[in-house]
């Protein structure tokens, strides 16, 4: 019995992943909707069902936690980061632009990060990798056989992206999103794995090709980007007096490129066939600057500026002539609806939690390190051409949570075994 439940559980944290992940439910449930044209349906797509599937996870997540509340309440107050911005966005409310929205989605953002403790507070970061790959080796199954078995659904068939794979999700750049992930999650298991160890190379190899089949520019740049910063990251376990100068040399070609880049950005844009505003977005930033200079300690609430043509984002919708439903930018994102208060405690909570994963990298050559590092890195580039960074019912928000409590709980153990001797 115990044995079936363990099982019961392991199986109930991988569909939720996939769930987080924003498939394959939305994609059904528009009948194959979002196909990059203007779509008007006599019957908008009803998603009540993805709400009560979100609300049971938040339920079971907290009942398992009670099941084990000795064990929470040592672990609960491990770090106050996570607790403190949820805090600000449930608070939000009372100076929201939009209240009722601001209160019913922060609710749900504290569920995902009740989730998000459990993980950490039930399964180690190895543990939970390995989850994860399940996770999303049933995610490449699912996208490989929608795409060829009902390529109505699996691949896009009109629009500007026709012929791009969308695999479970509702649009391409999602897939393309997701795919990156996948990739480093395998690809730190394939580093690590001594069975099996091409079951990880093999999902390597599938998300490598629906990358390219999802014919998403940004994805497979900040793919590539993160592919080449692993050498470079391998110097942080270098002796000190190897590891500064070369950190000194990293941070000057860094500086150099990105000035060169800046310079040159619109003609390299142009030459892969993109915009040089990244379709309209730079356009829209000097206006939402006008907007967080109005507002700028505690913005327009958690979910609170963007909605309709009645909520702040409509003064950026008339400037730029068209209705963007984000910033385009978590960071920025982060600013319109929780002010510098909440990118202050963010900050806050993502320094520590960078310095203890250098720390740990340079300790050991653990796997878990090397997979923390990846994804802190990968959620930086992800936030700068997308706004995924303080998202509700969201795996990037979902990860980053889990991480940050692994981390502060790893760190609170690592102490007291020391203190023991």
């Amino acid at each position: 019995m115990e044995k079936f439940l363990k099982v019961a559980e392991q199986g109930f944290v991988i569909l939720s992943i996939v769930i987080y992940s924003s498939g394959p439910l939305p994609l059904f449930l528009s009948r194959g909707a979002g196909q990059g044209i203007l779509e008007v349906s006599p019957d908008p797509t009803d998603y009540s069902s993805i709400q009560t599937l979100f609300f049971l996870n938040y339920l079971i997540a907290l009942f398992l936690l009670i099941l084990r509340w000795k064990k929470t309440l040592y672990f609960l107050t491990k770090d106050w980061t996570i607790w403190l911005l949820m805090a600000i966005a449930l608070a939000s409310f009372f100076w929201s632009a939009i209240p009722k929205l601001t209160q019913v989605r922060s609710i749900a953002l504290v569920g995902t990060s009740i989730f998000g403790f459990y993980l950490a507070s039930r399964y180690t970061v190895r543990e939970q990798l390995r989850l994860l790959g399940w996770s999303f080796a049933a995610i490449l199954g699912m996208s490989f056989l929608l795409a060829i078995i009902i390529p109505s659904y699996g691949i896009m068939s009109s629009g500007i992206h026709s012929g791009a794979w969308r695999g479970i999700y509702v649009h391409k750049n999602t897939l393309g999103k997701t795919m990156v992930l996948s990739g480093i999650i395998f690809l730190s298991l394939a580093m690590d794995s001594k069975r099996y160890k091409w079951l990880s190379w093999v999902g390597f190899g599938a998300t490598v090709a629906l990358l390219v089949l999802s014919k998403s520019s940004a994805s497979a740049i900040n793919f590539v980007t993160i592919l080449l910063l692993i050498p470079v990251y391998s110097t942080f376990r270098w002796r000190y007096d190897l590891m500064v100068p070369a950190a000194i040399a990293i941070t000057i070609l860094g500086g150099g490129l990105s000035l060169w880049f800046s310079g040159n950005a619109a003609s390299l844009l142009e030459s892969i066939g993109k915009d040089p505003t990244l379709t309209g977005r730079t356009l829209m930033f000097p206006y939402m600057l006008d907007m967080i200079e109005k507002q700028p300690w505690l913005g327009y609430g958690y979910n609170g500026f963007w909605n309709d043509w009645d909520s702040p984002g409509a003064y950026v919708w008339w400037a730029v002539k068209w209705s963007p439903p984000t910033a385009h930018n978590g960071f920025i994102d982060l600013l319109l609806e929780l002010g510098l208060l909440g990118v202050a405690v963010f900050a806050i909570g993502m320094g520590q939690a960078v310095v203890r994963t250098l720390h740990w990298f340079r300790m050991n050559r653990s796997l878990e390190s090397f997979w923390i590092l990846l994804y802190f890195t990968y959620l930086v580039l992800a936030n700068l051409g997308e706004s995924v960074l303080l998202n509700r019912n969201d795996i990037s928000w979902l990860l980053y949570a889990t991480i940050v409590f692994s981390l502060a709980i790893a760190e609170s153990q690592q102490s007291t075994t020391v203190e023991k001797y």
